[in-house]
């Protein structure tokens, strides 16, 4: 969120050449294993035989609700339930609009009897929960907590689309286009046509999942499904800078004076990436419904970002220019370098789960802007304001935690094109936290009051421990925590945990434990071979020069002091409270060069920037980056070695 905002496993199936369902529908005619972990698996079977609906169809369709997790009882931000996602209006917020000209206001979801309408028509109804269990004569209770009827009730979706369409229910997956294209009740056609692709796609390619249920899903493999020729493009904002194949709109920020004293908001003009280089893409959740964030964005004297992603559907709004510089980092360094990205959702309730659509979107949104700007697809790169170097020491208490350990980086960069896997055995001196995001559940507290344990949840996050051993002490951060009080498991303290992609330097291995160099000191984790957390990684480190017993950390890499012109007063440093000491090794990534912008007052033009001879890296200091100075430290390699072939 912005700183000044808080507001069949694979079973042998027979299919049996008598049962060939009208209209010609092969499914197999039983599931071989009927223990608790295929439920769910058999769920599709089931439900595809007795509404007609290809089984195919109706799980990659499931896929895109929720990638098949179940999350009974607990609806999505979106106020969707179950596998199929079907949408409760009663207890969903209204999705955000389309915006205009003009503060947006919140519109009613449709209503579930509207028709699909004809073939040529787009006309949309949302996958509604209650329409759904009156299709299969079910309590709408069941829908939100039971699976197996929130699947059947999916399909019987699907199935009653299909024949207001006046298509028949066919075998072929191809015949399915327009009920799929319609199932998510997205009104703009780009969007919809997106969601289609992408669940035909899968059906081509096929997917393995244990969901965070532990259920064990398979989707097999059909390559030839047929692409749908010519996806249709919404005419959008000539402003908005967006890929053809995701809706944008275009909501802008304000820049303007606020008074007489010389304030502005809420952003700055620049000339990326001519005067200055985009380096980073921020990712943030809004702790904050997507209305009331299109209000605060629109307020000069509140901060700004520079694109809103919706959790019902995708929809994307851009707010700021990719040239100019938005307020959402809580470091005008980093401000000056990056584009940020807000996400609707909220860190402390994993139950109002991120969607499928949110996340595919926001990937879509960041491998577009990433190949137009040159930003490595690394977490190094690509980063949560939880990562966000703290840009003084006295900040460090004020920087943001969004969007918290219940985002599925793994998942995200799979979905960027640069999945996250070991690139070195399991003793190469660096490695990458990778945990399985469905089954690695540590428990966090503060989510629904302080103290009181949070509902057990997949998470890209691991804990650190002072010795190898989980009734030891966490690790004591003394920037988060400058009076010396303890790490907590809250579920927005980070002082003493890593997240998924980062990587790090081994300082010590011992049985199931690694240690790795974290802030300056030594800090373990549980890695057991059967269930690692943590993978080989290769690449590069730095270590402090021979003859230096420790080197300061920085939150930016300024300009040398000779590097300001006469008028521009320079910005002092501000060393972080952590050190590295003589023979400890931190990740690098990249080189940085040292710049500095004067944002102390408004103009109608961009300022110049600042540029040093001073070289920096930067480095993976502990849960945040941070930045040494070139001339302080040596590079190391850690070379690419032998990798588990399964990425372990």
């Amino acid at each position: 969120m912005p700183d000044k905002v808080r507001i069949c496993r694979r079973t042998a199936c027979l299919i049996s050449t008598a049962a060939l369902l009208p209209p010609l529908l092969l499914l197999p005619a039983c599931s071989s294993d009927n223990s608790e972990d295929q439920r769910l698996q058999k769920a599709f079977t089931d439900a595809a035989r007795e509404f007609h609906v290809p089984r195919s169809v109706l799980m990659s369709v499931s896929y895109m609700q929720s990638r098949w997790d179940s999350h009974p009882g607990t609806p999505s931000v979106a106020g969707g339930y179950g596998p199929m996602h079907l949408v409760d209006a009663d207890r969903a917020h209204a999705p955000a609009p389309a915006p205009g000209p003009t503060t947006p206001k919140s519109r009613t979801t449709m209503p579930a009897e509207v028709a699909a309408g004809p073939p040529g028509d787009h006309t949309v109804q949302p996958a509604d929960l209650e329409r759904a269990a009156r299709l299969i004569r079910t309590p709408a209770g069941e829908l939100r907590t039971d699976a197996v009827a929130n699947v059947r009730g999916g399909a019987a979706i699907l199935a009653a689309t299909q024949r207001r369409l006046g298509k028949p229910l066919s075998a072929n997956p191809d015949a399915w286009w327009q009920a799929v294209e319609r199932f998510p009740g997205t009104p703009d056609v780009t969007s919809a046509t997106t969601y289609a692709d992408d669940v035909f796609d899968l059906i081509r390619r096929g997917a393995h999942r244990t969901t965070a249920e532990g259920q064990e899903v398979t989707l097999p493999a059909t390559p030839g499904v047929s692409p749908h020729p010519g996806s249709q493009v919404s005419k959008r904002p000539k402003n908005v800078e967006c890929p053809p194949e995701l809706a944008c709109d275009w909501l802008a920020a304000p820049y303007q004076e606020i008074d007489d004293d010389g304030d502005y908001g809420n952003h700055d003009l620049a000339d990326r990436p001519r005067d200055q280089r985009i380096e980073y893409i921020v990712i943030h959740d809004t702790e904050a419904k997507l209305p009331n964030m299109f209000q605060t964005v629109q307020d000069p004297t509140e901060a700004s970002w520079h694109y809103s992603v919706r959790s019902s559907d995708g929809h994307v709004t851009q707010h700021v220019r990719t040239k100019d510089e938005a307020w959402h980092s809580g470091s005008k360094f980093v401000n000056a370098r990056s584009i940020g990205i807000e996400h609707e959702g909220f860190l402390a309730h994993p139950g109002s789960w991120y969607t499928e659509q949110m996340y595919r979107s926001s990937a879509r949104l960041v491998r577009y802007l990433a190949k137009k700007y040159g930003v490595p697809l690394d977490r190094q790169h690509i980063f949560g304001h939880d990562n966000v170097p703290s840009p003084t020491t006295d900040s460090i208490p004020e920087m943001h935690e969004d969007p918290g350990p219940y985002w599925d980086w793994r998942h995200y960069f799979d979905l960027l094109g640069a999945p996250l896997k070991a690139t070195a055995g399991p003793d190469s001196p660096m490695v990458m936290i990778l945990p399985d995001y469905a089954t690695h559940k540590p428990l966090y507290t503060g989510c629904d009051g302080h103290g009181k344990p949070c509902p057990p949840h997949g998470s890209s996050a691991v804990r650190l421990y002072t010795e190898p051993d989980e009734k030891s002490p966490l690790i004591q951060d003394p920037g988060r925590r400058p009076d010396g009080e303890d790490s907590t498991e809250d579920v927005s303290d980070l002082g003493s945990r890593v997240s998924t992609g980062q990587t790090f330097a081994v300082a010590e291995r011992r049985g199931e434990w690694t240690a790795i160099w974290y802030q300056g000191e030594k800090a373990w984790f549980r890695n057991p071979k059967d269930h690692p957390t943590a993978v080989g990684a290769s690449g590069r480190m730095v270590t402090p020069k021979a003859g230096m017993d420790e080197v300061p950390a920085f939150g930016r890499a300024l300009p040398e002091e000779e590097a300001y012109p006469e008028g521009v007063e320079e910005e002092s440093e501000s060393p972080l409270p952590y050190t590295l000491r003589a023979g400890q090794r931190y990740v690098t990534q990249s080189a940085v060069g040292s710049s500095y912008v004067d944002r102390s007052f408004f103009s109608a033009t961009p300022q110049p920037v600042v540029l040093g001879q001073e070289k920096y890296y930067e480095i993976q200091l502990g849960h945040r980056l941070a930045y040494v100075r070139a001339n302080d430290v040596d590079l190391v390699d850690a070379p690419a070695g032998k990798a588990d072939p399964t990425g372990r």
